[in-house]
């Protein structure tokens, strides 16, 4: 993945991640080193600021179930409970990834939470309303065009008031910020290969716009937040955000 990259679209090439026919232990690697990035560049706040945001405009219930969709092992949750806690809510969290290498590091990851739950599964295969609240952080810049529409879609039919997303800023600054620092902190080809690519398949605000227009939804809110991130709300339009 090249140092100089033009950013003015999204990149279109596959991860390395997006191949089910590899994994094994290099994956499950990748999965841990991807923790530490996602410490360094601070990923959890955009999902917690989206969440609390929902959570008011629902009126803020003293119980809360969330499903995290392309979770891998599910670390960006850590501040979600503790946020939870904070505010005395019995939060219940599920997290959901196709690949048994993230569904095992998630559950090793949290073996000792009773408030977590991992389940194998594709989005497209949950049932409806199965949650209050589905995440996805780092999750649908793998999609494009009319799939990118169906997976958001397919996150807002999951959930009971609305969908919270988390993802990357298309910029220079975080392109090669990710670049230098997944080679200073990793060898493995997937971090290496996919990191930077995360970011050149990433989002600036006309992209936030025109998904927007695609899914009809004028309620759908989006803010920038440290580290090049963005935090997007999308409520249900019966309407829990006024």
């Amino acid at each position: 993945m090249s140092f100089f990259r033009r950013l003015g679209f999204r990149a279109k090439e596959d991860e390395l991640m997006d191949d089910f026919s590899m994994g094994g232990e290099e994956l499950r690697e990748a999965l841990r080193h991807l923790r530490r990035l996602n410490k360094i560049f601070a990923a959890p706040g955009p999902t917690v600021s989206g969440v609390e945001k929902l959570w008011n405009s629902m009126g803020r219930p003293g119980r809360l179930t969330i499903l995290d969709v392309g979770a891998g092992s599910g670390d960006v949750n850590h501040k979600l409970l503790q946020w939870a806690k904070k505010q005395g809510i019995d939060m219940q969290i599920t997290l959901v990834d196709l690949t048994e290498e993230a569904c095992e590091e998630a559950r090793q990851l949290f073996q000792d939470e009773p408030r977590v739950r991992v389940q194998c599964s594709d989005l497209t295969a949950l049932p409806d309303a199965v949650a209050d609240i589905v995440t996805g952080s780092q999750f649908i810049h793998h999609f494009e065009g009319d799939q990118l529409v169906d997976m958001v879609n397919h996150m807002l039919r999951a959930s009971r008031y609305g969908v919270v997303i988390n993802d990357i800023h298309r910029h220079t600054v975080s392109y090669k910020a990710v670049w230098i620092t997944t080679r200073l902190i990793s060898r493995n080809r997937y971090i290496r290969h996919d990191g930077p690519l995360s970011v050149a398949k990433g989002f600036t605000d006309q992209d936030w716009q025109e998904l927007k227009q695609r899914l009809n939804h004028d309620t759908m809110t989006y803010e920038w937040r440290p580290l090049f991130r963005y935090s997007v709300v999308i409520p249900h339009k019966r309407g829990v955000i006024s």
